[in-house]
């Protein structure tokens, strides 16, 4: 989850109190800090020192503390309980009202101990699965395995975690194994088919929805004549297990790569997260990746990368960046060494990706030298010169829909970014002005903002936006530790846009979200849809570098620490922490009924209120509650909106199941009673609002000469066509600039549907 970041010249006062406090800190702090345990400690007391200065709220490091960062710590490091036994848990507990006292004392008894016996157990646990998976596996045996970890008790020998590894390992394999034979089944019955015959056969099994271009691909893929004779039960159980094999050591080469400070910031993590969700400790690769994630930008050749066994793989190129412009380097290929520029090339081959990654990326100019074997084999050096590399996932983008002669835009954006380190670089403030512009220019008459699925960012952009759409007045109220309260204000008395306006919002819509739905709500200047409510985050957080206390000490990188220093509140004094921005119009989302919001955080902040700010609500919007109505009409008889609220009643139903049969014929008719269940939903991904969607002009200028774009843009009009709050947004859309019905009318309608289903 992304946190609202505020980094406005009001919030270094809170900076320059711990910066000013720390002071004593500099005499304890030796010149030279040799090996990993002397960071550790340093790290542990300026994390302490931090969070009683600078955190909002924060909380005592006594044995209430203590308790609950034992339990978060031990559930991150064996969170499904295969790799600890019984009598490891006994002897951690005995710290367990102690972690508190050790943090205020630098001691890292606690850490090394569990630290050690992980490595142990996890380095033991590799035998366990390769001896499992050394042998066929018996599917008729009638037991069963229980997925619920939380309520699952440690292993008290070996022996019984042995049970559960074997267990564990079969449920995986049998799943596999079902999914292989359901192909083989497909396979022979499809021999005599066409290509075109089988795409048929595949689209109506699956429920797919192909572009034409993977259709293509499709019918490519299946031309080819195969002789080969139909596989053994045998052989599909065979590979079953080398296929579970495969992803468990993949698993543990992730593992390999993880050091001692790797885990230590889990420590360190599971400390600051009892202080409020939303604090956390950020170790030096983190905090990068965090800062690319705000600003949508990097240095580097813009590529993504995984590991694939001791190999580095390029997965995709970043349209725009620097590897996508030389034309050289592509998906597939794996880097074999590293140089840079006319230096000796360094042999990459089993470094561990986050090491791979550093050496790769570098500043704007500046030039890299890649060894990479290409997937037909040859081997070839590629010079790239590093350049900024623009994520564009990152960014805001825009649409047109036509609805009956009439041109409506949305305006999709993914999270509140921004580059702190250069203001005059581009943001979702003034991206969303410019797409607004955009849209204008082409004649549209409503706006939809779609912000699901959108956890927040920064504070400053999220009033800049909500100034779009107003004369001018409060956006958000924040309140510091000390009481005291500030009101953020949109200054300008420029409007933007000031035509219909819908937002789109859902339980993952959070923090900058939240301001943006709730100020909208209260000025009455949006219709809000969506979820029944969003996540429900009310506080601000501040990146404190840790780097900063310490200067002159050759201690390497220590990170930072985000921590929440602020609450915000809406302009009407209401706060948005765990209850979230309501919908104007509920519309059921498949997560309805799961526990997936703040209020479902134990460690949570509370609730509360203070006095309204002042403002004006919008009064040039006449028929605004009229579509609400209207609106709600329309969701009593939708049969798609009752359909998708009985697969979210259904789905929270069968997250509840944790008990599962090995014994293939009891597997298969579950799995079979699932798919007839599922067939009752497929009409939910088959749905088609029938709206055309396009690109602006300027858009389509760029896909002349990027495909990778027009195959983003295009996928994204297909998940909009599915869309069916898109459609009863543009309903919403429309009614604002047209009569609506009386309310009278809703009443009525509402009573008679009552009555019928009574």
């Amino acid at each position: 989850m992304n946190a609202i970041i505020q980094f406005m010249k009001r919030n270094y006062k809170v900076l320059l109190v711990i910066v000013a406090l720390s002071i004593g800190l500099f005499s304890f702090i030796p010149k030279t800090i040799k090996g990993d345990p002397e960071k550790d400690k340093l790290l542990l007391e300026l994390l302490a020192y931090v969070l009683e200065k600078g955190h909002y709220s924060p909380a005592a490091f006594d044995d209430k503390l203590s308790k609950g960062i034992y339990k978060d710590y031990i559930d991150a490091l064996d969170p499904s309980k295969r790799f600890f036994l019984q009598s490891d848990i006994e002897e951690f507990s005995k710290f367990e009202l102690k972690i508190d006292d050790q943090i205020l004392n630098k001691d890292l008894t606690f850490f090394d101990l569990t630290y050690s016996r992980l490595v142990q157990r996890m380095e033991e646990s590799k035998s366990y699965y390769k001896d499992i998976l050394d042998k066929p596996i018996d599917y008729t045996l009638d037991e069963t395995f229980n997925t619920d970890y939380e309520k699952i008790p440690y292993s008290n020998d070996v022996t019984a975690l042995k049970e559960k590894w074997r267990k564990q390992i079969k449920l995986s394999t049998l799943s596999t194994y079902v999914d292989k034979q359901k192909l083989e089944e497909d396979k022979i019955a499809n021999k005599n088919k066409t290509p075109q015959q089988k795409l048929a056969t595949y689209k109506t099994k699956m429920g797919a929805k192909l572009t034409p271009e993977l259709e293509k691909k499709f019918i490519e893929n299946n031309s080819k004549v195969d002789n080969d004779a139909p596989k053994s039960t045998d052989d599909i159980e065979k590979e079953s297990r080398e296929s579970t094999l495969k992803s468990l050591n993949d698993y543990y080469n992730v593992i390999k790569d993880l050091d001692r400070e790797d885990w230590f910031s889990v420590f360190i993590n599971a400390i600051a997260t009892r202080f409020d969700p939303h604090t956390s400790y950020l170790a030096p690769d983190e905090k990068e990746r965090f800062d690319v994630s705000m600003s949508g930008k990097l240095e580097g050749i813009g590529a993504r990368l995984q590991k694939k066994n001791d190999f580095t793989e390029i997965t995709e190129l970043i349209s725009g960046g620097p590897a996508w412009r030389g034309k050289e380097l592509e998906a597939g290929d794996i880097i074999l060494k590293v140089a840079q520029a006319d230096k000796e090339p360094i042999e990459v081959v089993g470094m561990r990706l986050d090491d791979v990654v550093k050496k790769i990326k570098g500043p704007k100019g500046t030039e890299v030298r890649l060894t990479v074997k290409k997937t037909d084999g040859s081997i070839k050096i590629i010079s790239i010169i590093r350049d900024e590399v623009e994520i564009e996932e990152t960014y805001a983008k825009s649409s047109i829909i036509e609805k009956d002669g009439t041109k409506y835009g949305i305006i999709n954006l993914p999270k509140f970014y921004i580059d702190f380190e250069d203001k005059n670089s581009r943001d979702a403030g003034k991206d969303v002005a410019i797409e607004i512009e955009r849209l204008k220019a082409a004649g549209v008459k409503g706006i939809i903002m779609d912000v699901r699925d959108n956890g927040g960012g920064s504070l400053r952009t999220v009033v800049d936006i909500a100034g779009l759409f107003i004369e001018q007045g409060p956006i958000v109220q924040v309140k510091s530790a000390s009481g005291a309260i500030e009101v953020l204000p949109d200054k300008d008395p420029k409007i933007q846009w000031d035509g219909p306006l819908v937002i789109m919002q859902n339980s993952f819509s959070a923090s900058a979200s939240e301001i943006l739905a709730a100020a909208m709500q209260d000025y009455k200047r949006a219709v809000i849809i969506g979820s029944k409510q969003s996540y429900g985050k009310g506080t601000v957080q501040n990146v404190i570098d840790l780097n900063q206390f310490v200067r002159g000490s050759n201690v390497g990188n220590l990170g930072a620490l985000k921590t929440t220093i602020q609450k915000f509140y809406r302009i009407n004094g209401g706060s948005t922490q765990l209850e979230g921005v309501s919908s104007d119009i509920v519309m059921p989302d498949r997560y309805a009924y799961l526990k997936m919001g703040e209020r479902d955080v134990d460690n949570a902040m509370a609730w509360d209120k203070i006095d309204a700010a002042q403002y004006n609500v919008w009064n040039k919007q006449s028929n605004f509650d009229n579509a609400i109505v209207n609106s709600k009409m329309r969701m009593l008889n939708n049969p798609q909106m009752q359909l998708v609220d009985e697969n979210a009643k259904w789905l929270d139903e069968r997250n509840k199941v944790n008990v599962y049969s090995l014994q293939i014929d009891k597997f298969k008719s579950e799995q079979k009673k699932l798919e007839e269940t599922n067939k009752k939903f497929k009409s939910i991904a088959d749905y088609n609002n029938h709206l055309p969607f396009s690109s602006l002009p300027y858009e389509l200028e760029l896909m002349k000469k990027d495909e990778t774009l027009k195959d983003k843009r295009q996928s994204w009009f297909e998940s909009l066509s599915n869309d069916v709050y898109v459609e009863e947004a543009l309903h919403i859309l429309s009614d604002l600039q047209t009569n609506s019905y009386p309310k009278k009318e809703l009443s009525n309608k509402i009573k008679k549907e009552k009555l019928i289903k009574s």
